[in-house]
């Protein structure tokens, strides 16, 4: 109590409240500080301190003067502040925060709106009225840490001192970061893991020391100043270097060039550091585990002075010599030569190195350009600078990822982790940083990346609170591990990171849930970026020591078209949003259009589609946001979840896309087919070759081609978008447990890996651990039908049955007396599958999926049939069960055989039924492919079900046809609309084959959920459709309740066109009594003209349009412009008579745009014109100007030249007819071959 007496008598306390405030400042200096003071390892008892005889008292007064001396008002005592031990600091103080002595509260607010306005969005710290007072000492891994009785905290320094460890210091200016996660490092004693899990101190400025120390100086350290005496210059010591003496010790003075970060290595932690002067630099290698502390007192371009260092060889640097550190050496900072040498030595001194605050528009121009490595990828050399700047947003803490100034990138990646991680609001300063110019297109254009060369160092700690922990990359830097151990390049590092945060967002947790989103990332980057020559390991001496520099980001490459990924729901939105944006409804008329009427425009606008491919490589198209890089999909492949759907869909965390789907088949090598495997559901894949589709739907009632711009018009419009891609371009990322199993058979049936099987290695163990853990996720939630449906372990039993599908019908709303859905009332989307049952039903005590076929699931001698019903939730698996593939059917949770026996009709006695028996598919029954390695040797030769070409479907004589065949063109015969769903109730499709015949097929989609696919340039296979014949003789198809549609092969729906029609000769094809071909190309001459009309019709209803409409009953004021001719063509084998009508007409007249406006306008007032240019019995409409100048046009020699056209036979027409000829007194009559009746679908260009 005397001593507390003999402090508080030091100080004249104005009241209680400073009265107690000394009395708790005394009690914290015996409780905290004391202990460190008399301890062990006092730094009384060390060398650097002076007298030795410092008691409590005395700290206490003087830690008292001290804080007045830091205050802004010293006349009293700072009694809203109180001292704070280092663990009550890090137990207690859960946020950030900022401590200043010497603050007026105008002055922190000011300091508090700075903060902000220089970073919006971020938080300044709050200020706490908290004193910190301990010793500053040394930690492991050379950390600075502020300790006292209770224990220590990490202490980060801008500029740090030698002068200040082992000294009592008081902090007047410091932040607190608090980390909120446990430490890393589990080999740290209890109070650096204490420190880790709580935070650490920033020091701002610098520390008030409490204790009397030594002064840097010969003068203080007699035996230090004969060392500094005989420092040498950097000249000097490069020629020592080369010429090494057993234990010598050398003292180097120079200017610091460069500062490498710390590194471990086999456990030993060290870093390099060079001396300069104006011609020469020297390497030093710090290993002595008690100098580490020197990398935060060394900047670059500060002089030292460096003591007893001595030559020694880097066996891995190639043996070269280098100066290290002994532990009896010493470093003196801001070190001045003032002896004999001094004015010598300092013009030797390098200039400081220039430093850069911003990057230069031109700096893409000082980077050297390598040798193009492929079509599009460049190969740069990158740029050495200094830079500072401020950080302003951390991309991704883990991955080592920043912005410096709003527009500069920062890669770290490259270096080891900082022990203190930098935050927005950071000032940084960075030597010998590496220059990029656009390595990545996600990233700012402008990068700076570190190397072990490189130097960072922050200069001002941010004012700012830190942001919520990215989810881009774990804090745990798996990312740059993975860069460590595989030594990739820089482009593909940034684009791996892009992908990260990306597929955090889009497949977490939903998707991925436990996997972890930093290693698919790197497989995707492995998959996408392959490229020859991988690079070997670092050389980390090199690369920190050698001249000239050589690193992994010398060398750089740059690729403007590196895919970009995109999730499902933001590829759906831009589809949706640019589908009506990026087209003009005159466009989607076909040639020609202002010369339509009011119904052919609103039929032609009806329907129309936008086709996009992943690559715009493949075909570039103007004006569209996703199509500048190609695009990169990653989703689950799963079965439709929503009763209306059937067909397959690829789904993220984001949402579901429909997807039409094929694969290449296994009987017909390269050939196409539907998809038909379900080992592909619940597989994580990467889509990187697709085709994206837009169909638009439009119900108008324009009136003519000139209202196309008025929206009114529009009753309704909406689009469907969906993908198209083959199996073939998938790339597994994470197989199922079927999956898993097919892949092990293929490759044991090749004798060899397959490549799907080395792409998925990774996968596979997932894959296996899911199969342990739970059921294949087939496609969704039992309950609410969504995603991811895991029902139970595998383990379950079971009965099993092997089908070969034989045939199936179409998916319909039926009204099948089942639990009615809230859709239409009564009707169930169902279809029906009819079937061979290959053996018996087999029990299982644990479920099979799809492992390969066993002796006891087959019975040859039986053949059996069985029509699997499916209805509500069941048809969902329409999209893969195709005719002529093996399905493993199994029923979970029984050992009952009957659940799959079907029943059969019962009939009247000595009645024979020749039915088959019927099985209704339960919900939560499930199909499994059996592919051709899976099967028993006896069925792997399948026959396929008979498909007839297009050519024998125009030729047969069944009424019920399987045929496959290219779509080439389709049009919408009627669009209704009601109010809960949009019904397109006609489509019409023309198809064609190889030889060019074509066929018209009708689909009545009334009672069917709309079937994507239906493109032209799409192969369609149409099963169980009616083929019938039309009154004029054609063949065409319609479409029944039992038919069913398959999309078996993806064209190029962007640029399709029919095959090319057959050419053909006039002889032949008239005197051909078959509808073998209806449409083919004619070459030959035009004869003559037999007729020409042209005429304004009014657009409603048709009549002559004078100005107004001629007919009483119509009164629309719109007309259009329409034309038709009449000629004779001859290609030396006969003569036909070619009709030409709207756009045909003007070339065939030979007449400029500019002659064919004004012929309309000459045609206005009078309406119509006929002309007969051969005609002599025939009379014109008038005599005029303008039928004197259509009779010359038509008699021409411009006119009547080659031409080449596709037509279209007439059918049902005449072959012969009987004229009478009068020749003087006498009439003849004869029979005449009529000619042939074609009509011109377009012209074509030689």
């Amino acid at each position: 109590m005397a001593s507390l007496q003999l402090f508080l008598d030091q100080f004249k306390s104005s009241g209680e409240a400073e009265h107690m405030w000394l009395k708790e400042v005394f009690s914290f200096i015996k409780e905290h500080i004391e202990p460190v003071l008399l301890g062990p390892a006092s730094p009384v008892a060390e060398d650097s301190l002076i007298g030795g005889g410092v008691c409590s008292d005395q700290l206490s007064v003087c830690v008292v003067k001290k804080i007045q001396e830091s205050m802004s008002v010293t006349h009293t005592l700072p009694v809203s502040y109180r001292l704070v031990s280092v663990l009550e600091l890090l137990s207690r103080q859960h946020l950030a925060c900022v401590s200043n002595l010497s603050w007026s509260t105008n002055q922190q607010r000011a300091w508090a709106k700075e903060a902000e306005l220089s970073l919006p969005g971020h938080q300044a710290l709050p200020r706490v009225n908290l004193l910190l007072i301990g010793c500053l000492r040394v930690g492991r891994g050379g950390e600075w840490r502020l300790t006292d009785a209770s224990g220590s905290v990490r202490c980060e320094c801008l500029s740090p001192s030698p002068l200040w460890l082992n000294r009592f210091v008081f902090l007047p200016h410091w932040n607190y970061i608090h980390h909120g996660a446990p430490g890393q490092d589990q080999d740290q004693d209890q109070d650096q893991d204490q420190d880790e899990a709580g935070g650490h101190v920033e020091l701002i400025g610098v520390p008030v020391l409490l204790c009397p120390g030594p002064e840097q100086g010969l003068a203080a350290v007699p035996e230090g100043g004969a060392e500094l005496s005989r420092a040498v210059g950097v000249r000097e010591a490069a020629g020592l270097l080369h010429n090494r003496t057993r234990g010598q010790r050398l003292s180097v003075r120079g200017q610091v060039g460069s500062v490498c970060p710390l590194l471990v290595v086999a456990g030993t932690a060290f870093f390099c550091f060079s001396l300069t002067d104006a011609s020469h630099s020297l390497p030093v290698l710090v290993k002595d585990s008690s100098r580490l502390w020197w990398t935060q007192c060394v900047c670059v371009g500060q002089t030292v002075c460096v003591t007893a260092l001595r030559v020694c060889v880097l066996r891995g640097w190639r043996g070269n010599n280098i100066l290290c550190v002994t532990d009896q050496s010493e470093i003196h900072t801001n070190y001045t030569h003032t002896l004999e040498h001094t004015h010598t030595d300092s013009q030797l001194d390098p200039p400081s190195p220039h430093m850069m605050s911003h990057i230069d528009d031109d700096c893409e121009e000082a980077e050297t350009e390598l040798d193009t490595v492929q079509s599009a990828v460049r190969m740069k050399r990158s740029k050495v600078i200094s830079y500072q700047g401020t950080v302003t947003d951390v991309v991704s803490e883990g991955a080592g990822l920043y912005v410096i100034d709003r527009k500069v990138g920062l890669c770290l990646a490259y270096q080891p982790s900082l022990r203190r991680t930098l935050r927005a609001g950071d000032s940084v300063e960075l030597h010998h940083v590496h220059f990029l110019y656009r390595p990545c297109p996600d990233f700012p254009p402008s990068m700076l990346c570190t190397c072990l060369r490189s130097t960072l160092r922050v200069t001002a700690f941010s004012r700012v609170g830190g942001s919520s922990p990215d989810s881009g990359c774990p804090g745990d830097g798996a990312l740059p591990r993975l860069l460590l151990e595989k030594n990739v390049d820089v482009s593909s590092y940034l684009w791996t990171c892009h992908l990260s945060s990306q597929l955090t967002h889009s497949l977490l947790p939903s998707v991925l849930k436990d996997q972890c989103v930093c290693l698919l990332s790197w497989k995707l980057m492995e998959y996408v970026w392959r490229r020859g020559g991988q690079r070997g390991r670092r050389d980390i001496y090199s690369e920190m020591l050698d001249k000239p520099h050589t690193c992994p980001l010398t060398q750089y490459s740059v690729d403007p078209a590196v895919h970009q990924y995109i999730s499902v729901s933001e590829l759906s939105l831009s589809l949706q949003l640019d589908c009506w944006s990026s087209v003009s409804l005159s466009s989607l008329l076909p040639p020609g259009g202002s010369s339509l009427t009011s119904s052919q425009i609103n039929t032609a606008l009806a329907w129309s589609c936008r086709t996009l491919t992943s690559d715009p490589q493949n075909s570039p198209q103007t004006g569209d946001r996703l199509r500048q890089r190609p695009l990169l999909l990653v989703g689950v492949l799963e079965l439709p979840s929503h009763t209306s759907e059937h067909a397959l869909w690829l789904r993220d965390g984001t949402g579901a896309v429909t997807c039409v789907i094929t694969q290449t088949s296994e009987e017909e090598e390269g050939a196409q087919r539907a998809a038909f495997n379900t080992a592909w559901i619940g597989c994580l894949v990467c889509v990187q070759q697709f085709t994206m589709v837009t169909e638009r739907f439009i119900q108008s009632e324009f009136p003519s081609y000139q209202h196309l711009d008025q929206d009114k018009y529009i009753t309704h419009k909406h689009c469907r978008v969906y993908l198209q891609f083959s199996l073939d371009h998938l790339h597994i990322l994470s197989p199922s447990v079927t999956m898993v199993t097919h892949l092990r058979q293929r490759g044991e049936e090749s004798g060899s890996d397959v490549t799907g099987r080395k792409e998925t290695e990774g996968g596979q163990t997932a894959g296996r651990k899911r199969a342990r853990e739970e059921e294949e996720p087939d496609s969704s939630h039992s309950a609410s039908l969504s995603v991811s449906m895991t029902t139970g372990p595998v383990g379950g039993s079971c009965v099993s049955m092997v089908i070969r599908v034989e045939h199936k019908e179409g998916v319909a709303w039926r009204n099948i007396g089942g639990t009615l859905n809230q859709g239409e009332a009564g009707l169930i989307l169902c279809f029906s599958v009819r079937a061979a049952v290959i053996g018996p039903v087999v029990r299982w005590g644990w479920d099979p999926k799809n492992r390969p076929m066993t002796d006891r699931e087959t019975d040859i001698e039986k053949d059996s049939k069985v029509v699997l019903v499916f209805s509500g939730v069941s048809a969902r698996w329409f999209p893969l069960l195709q005719p002529g593939s093996f399905y493993r059917l199994v029923a979970a949770g029984t050992q009952d055989p009957s659940v799959l026996i079907g029943c059969g009709l019962s009939g009247r006695s000595r009645v024979e039924l020749h039915s088959d028996s019927t099985l209704q598919v339960q919900s939560d029954w499930r199909f499994h492919t059996l592919t051709r390695p899976l099967l028993l040797y006896t069925y792997r030769q399948t026959h396929s079900p008979t498909v007839l070409t297009l050519s024998e479907v125009l030729d047969c004589r069944s009424e019920l046809v399987c045929f496959q065949a290219l779509v080439s063109d389709r049009i919408s015969l009627n669009v209704r609309t009601s109010d809960s769903t949009d019904t397109h109730t006609g489509v019409r499709l023309t198809v064609s084959d190889e030889s060019g015949r074509s066929l018209q097929v009708y689909l009545d989609l009334s009672h069917t959920p709309y079937p994507p696919g239906l493109l032209p340039g799409n192969t369609l296979l149409l099963s169980n459709f009616h083929r019938r014949l039309s009154r004029t003789g054609s063949v065409y198809c319609s479409y029944l309740p039992v038919s069913s549609i398959t999309v078996i092969s993806l064209g190029d729906t962007s640029r399709a066109r029919p095959s090319p029609a057959p050419m053909m000769h006039l002889g032949v094809w008239a005197g051909s009594r078959e509808h073998r071909c209806v449409v083919g190309q004619v070459k030959g001459h035009m004869v003559c003209f037999l007729f020409l009309e042209l005429q304004w019709s009014c657009s409603l209803c048709g009549s002559v349009y004078i100005q107004s409409c001629s007919s009483s009953q119509c009164l629309s004021s719109s007309s259009v412009f329409q034309s038709k001719a009449k000629v004779v063509i001859d290609d030396g084998t006969g003569e036909a008579h070619v009709w030409f009508s709207g756009a045909l007409v003007r070339p065939l007249l030979g007449l400029a745009v500019s002659q064919w406006e004004g012929l309309q306008r000459a045609l206005r007032v009078r309406g119509h014109i006929r002309v007969y240019p051969r005609g002599r019995s025939l009379v014109c409409d008038s005599d005029d100007a303008l039928l004197h100048f259509l009779l010359c046009v038509c008699s021409s020699d411009a006119v009547c030249r080659q031409l080449c056209l596709t037509c279209r036979k007439h059918n049902k027409q005449r072959s012969e007819e009987v004229k009478r000829f009068s020749r003087g007194d006498r009439d003849f009559m004869t029979r005449m071959t009529l000619p042939l009746q074609l009509t011109c679908l377009h012209t074509n260009t030689d």
